[in-house]
């Protein structure tokens, strides 16, 4: 019946003008390295992806807790990251729903990797230690995910000026039911329904209609972030979408790019001048630079990295797009071996895929496309950000549950049944 007035209400707001009905349900997209938020706007049909405070869409998954007990989230987060390393968790989508064994060989290079302190319950979940200046604390992931998803919520409710309670929530099509479970429960902790939990690649297809395009059988969504690579293929029938395979490496993206530059440019500082950076504001300028570096070869073909370090002083590299694409190399070159995986597991061949998504602020570099490209020998989609396409499907779905004039077609989706494929490179095998 309330979709039904939501119609009505939307008609006649586009027919006589009328401001549009308050949104009620939001979609967000809690990623591993950044989340966002969006809002089906009904009458327009446009989806806008809410900014924070500080106007970024694209929010870090980052919560520091200082040892007053203020808690920091997003980009503040970042910025005092160095001086509060054991302090601020990022990563906290890892753990969420997910047991270990303390000996497990894995686990061991996660809490050599982390700078925080991470601890296993008695059912082998993990949780961070915190140092605040009345003592110890104890935060769940789920938590950590609760403190954003609120961040999140927050800014919404500010630009709409209206109380949102309901969500849609995407998760990666993995997750089983237990990380399903406490997703839900991050959502709930911050004082939210979970009115769908969707899959990560089914709201990228959402994002871009590919639900409603016709001759549309087979999508490959290539999701490239700063840590991990995801390789799903939906097969879509009926207004269905079902999860026909996934494959993927947990430790190749962004950051990995970034790493090899680091090197090479820690190679020529120490050639030129004889020293080692060790410096950790010099590292986090370096950090910082790089990244920089890596989103201006996006559009163009060199850039200037241009620092003054407290080692070595004032240091110009000019780093071209060749080079970088030349330290990264055998990094493009094993995208591939996902997406061969994916298409093998559910017996299909390149030419079989009728649409190509690329989910994931990796997958602006000019190199990654190339690669997906000449691999299925056919262009991706392309106008919708790839960092904010999963935030904005899973507001598509919030609209269509909301009943969001004009949206008349609502994509289901079944649940993945098979196991996801890992693929590692030699080098990332734990010994």
């Amino acid at each position: 019946m309330s979709n039904s007035v939501t119609l009505i209400a939307g008609y006649m707001a586009q027919k006589y003008g009328l401001p549009p009905p308050p949104p009620k349900i939001a979609g967000i997209d809690l990623g591993t390295t950044f989340s966002s938020i969006g809002i089906y706007q009904a009458v327009t049909g446009e989806t806008e992806i809410i900014p924070d405070e500080l106007e970024k869409r694209s929010v870090p998954s980052v919560v520091a807790f200082l040892r007053n007990g203020t808690i920091l989230v997003g980009t503040r987060a970042v910025e005092q990251q160095e001086k509060n390393p054991r302090n601020t968790i990022y990563d906290a989508k890892r753990f969420i729903g997910k047991q270990f064994e303390e000996n497990n060989p894995q686990f061991q290079a996660d809490l050599n990797r982390y700078p925080f302190t991470i601890k296993l319950g008695e059912n082998g979940s993990a949780y961070f230690e915190v140092e605040l200046d009345n003592g110890t604390r104890k935060v769940t992931p789920e938590e950590v995910g609760s403190i954003i998803i609120r961040y999140l919520k927050l800014a919404a409710e500010k630009r709409y000026k209206t109380p949102l309670r309901q969500v849609v929530i995407s998760v990666p099509a993995e997750f089983d039911q237990l990380q399903r479970f406490y997703t839900e429960k991050a959502a709930h902790l911050a004082g939210m329904e979970v009115r769908r939990i969707i899959s990560e690649p089914t709201a990228a297809a959402l994002a871009y209609g590919l639900h409603k395009k016709k001759g549309v059988e087979y999508i490959v969504v290539v999701d490239l972030g700063g840590g991990t690579l995801d390789v799903s293929v939906l097969w879509l029938q009926g207004g269905v979408f079902i999860t026909q395979a996934l494959a993927g490496n947990n430790r190749l993206g962004g950051q990995d790019f970034n790493e090899r530059v680091q090197k090479h440019l820690m190679r020529v500082i120490k050639e030129k001048f004889s020293k080692t950076i060790e410096d950790k504001e010099d590292l986090q300028q370096i950090r910082l630079a790089i990244e920089a570096a890596k989103l201006q070869l996006t559009n163009l073909p060199h850039t200037t990295i241009k620092l003054n370090l407290n080692t070595v002083g004032v240091f110009t590299y000019e780093l071209t797009r060749k080079e970088f694409e030349s330290l990264n190399e055998d990094l493009f070159e094993s995208i591939k071996e996902p997406m061969k995986a994916a298409l093998e597991d559910c017996e299909l061949k390149p030419d079989d895929v009728d649409e190509i998504v690329l989910v994931g602020g990796s997958t602006r570099i000019p190199k990654v496309r190339q690669v997906v490209g000449s691999f299925f020998k056919k262009a991706s989609n392309f106008g919708v950000d790839p960092e904010l396409a999963v935030a904005t499907g899973a507001a598509v779905q919030a609209g269509v549950i909301g009943g969001g004039w004009p949206l008349q077609v609502s994509a289901m989706e079944l649940p993945f049944a098979k196991r996801k494929k890992h693929i590692y490179r030699s080098d990332q095998i734990v010994k």
